[in-house]
């Protein structure tokens, strides 16, 4: 038998809380679409001469070794500091803080939310192999085995980790069959009118800013039959656009001490791809704010826009109320989008019998605090019937 799993940090006003559906039909009428699996419209810079291959590569490590001396100013976390929102034989989960790795990357010394939980259960003496309710699981004993999903350096929030071969093996086939619902709260720039609706525009690597994201089109995909793989051009770059669909699902239109506007919103991202979020909130016109990657011109980091021309903008985005700026001042240097959920069937044990640690806190979350006026951020894991609550004033 199997037990649905769900963490959920519900943001608001005490009255408000969102609980994610099974499944989210079509009928909104705010519903970006294309019919093809690229955009069909021509590029103002089709013209321009093709990258070379060397060039391509000499951007795309510029911009790695960037990301890379990024990764180091990774926030140290210790073990006294993890909130852990649930754990058991086979998985745990923990709230991850903002400016901190997921996992280290290619440098071990990275410090990272992987590193850290690896090294709790270490210390804590798990053995190789463990008698449960359920039969014998055998427990993972290499840090790297443990990681089943990643939130991104910026993002905070709710994440897991496998602590058996079964639970890594389960989730990895959930995440890869898209059977976990993935939930982030946001505050984006200016006011979205619809109160709900899809953006769905396939996405792929921009190899003129590589290895940053955008929105696909037809005359990028006919650039990219000018390489071939044994030009030497990272693979990734090569490859084809991948479907994407974001769901969001406005909570309240908001505005900063400055004045700025924004929208707090609950987003869905179905298809989970890279930076999925990030690019198509910046296509929409409404980027997450703090975004210094996607969400603004500038002369590194990816395109604005999500890639698109003014006039791809016009026929593809249809969106007169696109914000006007997308660096409002705020209090806080960060991005502004917390994993607010995720819901999943657990893959072993059986959730009631799970112990849930709920630490006291009086930490404001600068996702909360960020908007004008009071607020309550409550947070909730709900196994089996057990229903954990944790308020953060």
């Amino acid at each position: 038998m199997m037990f649905k799993f769900l963490f959920l940090l519900s943001v608001g006003p005490s009255s408000y809380a969102f609980i994610p559906s099974t499944s989210f039909g079509r009928s909104s009428n705010a519903f970006l679409k294309l019919s093809s699996s690229t955009a069909t419209t021509e590029s103002n810079n089709k013209d321009e001469a093709i990258l070379s291959a060397v060039e391509i590569n000499s951007r795309m490590e510029k911009e790695l070794k960037k990301m890379r001396e990024k990764d180091i100013q990774s926030i140290e976390i210790k073990e006294e500091d993890l909130t852990i929102l649930h754990e058991d034989d086979d998985i745990i989960v923990v709230n991850k803080p903002s400016g901190v790795l997921s996992v280290p990357g290619k440098n071990s010394n990275n410090n990272s939310m992987n590193k850290v939980v690896f090294d709790k259960l270490m210390k804590e003496g798990s053995s190789t192999e463990k008698k449960t309710s359920t039969g014998s699981t055998k427990k993972i004993d290499r840090m790297d085995r443990m990681v089943v999903h990643r939130l991104s350096m910026d993002t905070s929030g709710v994440m897991v980790f496998a602590k058996s071969e079964r639970a890594l093996k389960n989730m990895n086939k959930r995440f890869r069959e898209r059977n976990v619902q993935r939930l982030y709260e946001a505050l984006v720039c200016g006011h979205i009118v619809d109160d709900e609706g899809y953006i769905e525009l396939p996405i792929m690597r921009d190899f003129e800013r590589p290895p940053y994201m955008r929105i696909s089109t037809d005359t990028l995909q006919r650039q990219l039959l000018e390489y071939d793989d044994d030009g030497g051009i990272d693979k990734k770059l090569l490859d084809l656009p991948k479907e994407c669909i974001t769901k969001y699902i406005v909570v309240k239109r908001e505005e900063l001490d400055d004045g700025s506007k924004v929208t707090r919103v609950i987003l869905d991202s179905i298809t989970g791809r890279t930076n999925q979020l990030n690019v198509h909130l910046a296509a929409f016109g409404h980027p997450i704010v703090g975004d210094t990657i996607y969400g603004g011109p500038s002369e590194e980091g990816a395109l604005p826009n999500g890639g698109l021309t003014s006039e791809e903008l016009n026929e593809i985005v249809d969106n007169p109320e696109r914000a006007s700026t997308t660096t409002p001042e705020t209090s806080e240097t960060r991005l502004y989008i917390h994993a607010q959920a995720i819901n999943f069937d657990h893959p072993g044990t059986n959730p009631e019998r799970a112990s849930t640690t709920t630490p006291e806190t009086s930490e404001t979350d600068p996702c909360v605090s960020l908007a004008t006026g009071a607020r309550q951020r409550s947070f909730a894991v709900l196994i089996g019937s057990v229903d954990v609550g944790l308020s953060f004033l």
